[in-house]
């Protein structure tokens, strides 16, 4: 079969990528498959697993709105213009390991990078992440706390084998994943999977991870990543974490 070189004109051929839009949307292309994932929680909101919701109809480039105020959630339908939203971009442009700390244990180490917690609450089963990491002798606290880890939708945590310090990271394919936490009664964040590329109003690309969420309240001081603002004060994490640590 013969080679068939890329057109960079061709939709359909082009890489994923999202581009952010100065007090804009987030500009899609490349085919993204877009869905909602949803939060599934026990009584207490710790949460247990992630539920595939609905899948929306496959477009080569779409837009998503990022200021909270579009009547056609997720899609941008240009309510940004006149509300005053301010989209500034706020993250810093560091790597990600240059703004996380490290736990350590016997059989395994984790990052953490607190400013990108988007309150998804996986990390609080069975005693929090932290704990089973600096309990991971234990091949089945070892194994949850990895779990767990892989469960975080932006990221902040990733579990590192403690010998080579690779991340161990879940199966994801490139897709976005519009966050919906009943327990809440919240809309969360974008969950964007499997490594898609982020580019800044600016032209620069952020560092490209393999799970980040992206801010769709407008609300985040850590704009374009999600910061928990979506939920009130008294629901996010970063108000409770600390009893497991």
């Amino acid at each position: 079969m013969p080679h068939e070189e890329k057109d960079p004109a061709n939709p359909a051929q082009r890489s994923p990528k999202i581009k952010i839009v100065k007090d804009g949307p987030y500009a899609v292309s490349g085919g993204l498959p877009l869905g909602t994932d949803v939060i599934v929680s026990n009584q207490f909101g710790i949460g247990l697993r992630w539920e595939q919701g609905e899948d929306f109809p496959h477009k080569e480039t779409y837009t998503l709105c990022r200021c909270g105020h579009s009547r056609n959630k997720p899609y941008c339908d240009n309510s940004h213009i006149g509300s005053g939203f301010d989209g500034t971009e706020t993250a810093s442009r560091e790597p990600y390991l240059d703004q996380a700390e490290t736990i350590e244990g016997p059989a395994l180490n984790l990052t953490d990078a607190n400013i990108l917690c988007a309150s998804a609450r996986f990390c609080d089963r069975s005693g929090g992440t932290w704990n089973l990491t600096r309990r991971s002798d234990n091949p089945k606290f070892r194994e949850t706390a990895i779990t767990e880890a892989g469960q975080c939708p932006s990221g902040r945590l990733v579990a590192r084998d403690k010998e080579s310090g690779r991340p161990i990271e879940p199966e994801l394919a490139p897709s976005i994943g519009a966050v919906e936490d009943p327990f809440t009664e919240c809309s969360g964040p974008l969950w964007v999977k499997g490594g898609v590329p982020v580019e800044s109003a600016d032209g620069t690309v952020y560092e490209v991870r393999h799970r980040v969420t992206l801010c769709r309240c407008g609300r985040s001081r850590n704009k374009p990543f999600c910061d928990s603002r979506h939920l009130p004060s008294g629901q996010r994490h970063e108000d409770a974490e600390e009893n497991e640590r």
